[in-house]
């Protein structure tokens, strides 16, 4: 079975991460948490960036607010893809900073780069890259694609 792990720079950034692990855990996705500092655990970065690969993860969802060095920092050490949850944090710069920090990756450390916030969507597009491999995972995406057309067809139908 196919793992993601979820990791953020600091148990701050948890309830914004929290969207990625309930959206995982409803597509049947094994999923792993940690916090892991750029800036403050450098080693723990460096062993998990190294390592991940060896035990079982296919995909990582890295959330980090402010200067946001956490996704591009695995990236550079990881062969698995990387997706970069911007993170408005206190320190934040209107949370432009972690954008921008995440999305403005050199060429050869690609971070598939989500919205502010968005770690729904870094866990969906984490399943659906996991889904290209396992038919149950893309059979579960299917009817969670299906069920969001029928909630917009309904909204549609009530305004009749």
């Amino acid at each position: 079975m196919s793992k993601v792990a979820i990791i953020m720079g600091s148990i701050s950034d948890m309830p914004v991460m929290q969207d990625a692990i309930d959206i995982l855990k409803q597509f049947n996705v094994e999923v792993e948490v940690d916090i892991v500092s750029a800036h403050r655990t450098p080693e723990k970065l460096f062993d998990f960036s190294k390592n991940a690969h060896n035990r079982g993860i296919s995909v990582i969802i890295a959330g980090a607010g402010g200067a946001a060095h956490l996704p591009g920092m695995v990236a550079s050490m990881s062969p698995l893809p990387v997706i970069g949850v911007p993170v408005k944090s206190s320190n934040s710069i209107d949370g432009w900073d972690s954008v921008l920090s995440i999305l403005q990756m050199p060429g050869g450390v690609p971070v598939a780069t989500v919205a502010l916030n968005g770690a729904k969507n870094a866990g969906i597009l984490a399943a659906q890259i996991i889904g290209s491999h396992d038919k149950k995972v893309l059979d579960t995406i299917i009817s969670y694609k299906e069920e969001l057309k029928a909630a917009v067809n309904k909204a549609a139908e009530g305004l009749k």
